[in-house]
C-alpha cells in the first residue's frame, strides 16, 4: 500500500468514529493507524492533535473532521 493509500485508509476509519460521535476514539484510531505504515509512523500531526484535543479544540464533529481531513 502506498503512503497516500494508507493515509486515506486512516482517515476513513477515523471519520467513521467522528460520524458515531466518538471523537476520542477517532483521534486514537488515526494515531494508531498512522503508526502502521513506515512513511506515516511518528507523524507530527499526532503531537499537534494531542495538544488540540487536550485543550478542548477538537470537541466537535466539525473540528475533528477538519483535523483528520487535514492530514497529508
Amino acid at each position: 500500500m502506498t503512503r497516500t493509500e494508507h493515509l486515506e485508509w486512516c482517515k476513513q476509519r477515523a471519520l467513521e468514529y467522528v460520524a458515531a460521535g466518538d471523537f476520542n476514539q477517532a483521534f486514537a484510531s488515526m494515531g494508531s493507524d498512522l503508526g502502521k505504515h513506515p512513511e506515516t509512523e511518528n507523524h507530527s500531526g499526532i503531537r499537534l492533535g494531542m495538544m488540540l484535543l487536550m485543550s478542548g479544540n477538537l470537541d466537535t464533529a466539525q473540528a475533528m473532521k477538519k483535523f483528520i481531513e487535514g492530514f497529508n
